[in-house]
């Protein structure tokens, strides 16, 4: 079950849906591959395959676990570089913790969002802390990565840690749904997230047989990406479950409807919405750099071979990234 829950969703706002609007018909169904990152856990590769300009501003996510660890399993990443976007890490449950060339560090955990503005650079490492790796547990989240338009690009590095207790409560007029607004705006009530792109970020949890219908920004994309569960997504219907990715075309509200029968393990259905105002510009991206051009993706390593964007801490113990 997700950390962020309450006993009673009637208790809390509603996201009431204007008259005489169009909604949004799905475009494409896609199943995110599994893979590896880091050290080594897994991972769902959530946009594989669908064209980045249906993205557009995202550029990567990945769904993290749900994995339960034995004991000395859980694994990060090493030291790594990143220039030209934002990253945005979500732990539904467990625990990661963060360290950055600049001496900057946190701890998020069941619920807690961590926004790293990468901008103009930094090296950071992710990793579950040491009690964690000694005892295992469950680990599930997602990290989503966030692109800059090109006179952002070069902003200085900044976090926000988001805690889990700021994040706004909201449900449907019938109830049936959780609505956690990370960041953006959804039906005139705000996020806590401050976004450089303008983005809407949603974490719902839907009900066995409750319809969620909820107001969409006509300037934004709209995405749905299925964490546990079974669901039919737009007017007509269409079917998608756990690990893919819906994307919708354009309107003002979309509409999500969870089957009345679950999985006895996912009793409920846990989706992610993405919208974001398109960028609109050209996109280099290669590894952990996501640039406007070739000559800037080529800047950008060289900026790191120099160590230009920071370099490992001599108090941690852990080797510095490759070169």
């Amino acid at each position: 079950m997700p950390a962020v829950a309450v006993d009673d969703t009637l208790t809390l706002a509603r996201v009431d849906v204007p008259l005489d609007t169009r909604d949004r018909n799905v475009v494409s169904v896609t199943t995110a591959p599994q893979g590896f990152e880091g050290e080594g856990f897994p991972v769902k590769r959530a946009f594989a395959g669908v064209d980045l300009s249906l993205l557009d501003p995202f550029i990567h996510l990945d769904q993290m676990g749900e994995v339960e660890y034995s004991p000395g399993e859980p694994k990060g990443t090493p030291w790594h570089p990143h220039r030209g976007f934002e990253t945005v890490t979500y732990m539904i449950d467990g625990i990661m913790e963060h360290q950055d060339s600049q001496g900057g560090g946190g701890v998020i955990t069941n619920g807690d969002t961590q926004w790293m503005t990468a901008g103009s650079g930094i090296l950071h490492i992710e990793q579950p802390p040491e009690h964690l790796v000694v005892s295992g547990g469950l680990f599930h989240g997602f990290q989503l990565w966030v692109n800059l338009p090109g006179k952002d690009k070069f902003l200085s590095p900044r976090y926000q840690d988001l805690r889990g207790s700021v994040v706004t409560l909201l449900t449907t007029p019938d109830g049936g749904s959780l609505i956690r607004l990370i960041a953006g705006d959804l039906g005139g009530h705000r996020g806590p997230g401050d976004t450089h792109t303008p983005i809407t970020m949603v974490h719902a949890t839907i009900s066995p047989g409750a319809r969620m219908t909820l107001p969409w920004r006509s300037d934004f994309n709209a995405l749905a990406y299925v964490l546990n569960g079974q669901a039919a997504f737009g007017l007509e219907r269409r079917p998608a479950q756990s690990g893919q990715l819906v994307v919708f075309d354009h309107g003002d509200t979309l509409t999500i409807s969870a089957d009345e029968r679950q999985e006895s393990r996912s009793p409920n259905v846990d989706v992610l919405l993405l919208g974001g105002r398109p960028i609109g510009e050209p996109v280099a991206w290669y590894g952990p750099f996501v640039m406007n051009t070739r000559q800037e993706l080529i800047e950008a390593f060289e900026d790191f071979q120099a160590g230009k964007l920071g370099s490992v801490p001599h108090t941690d113990p852990s080797q510095a990234p490759p070169a």
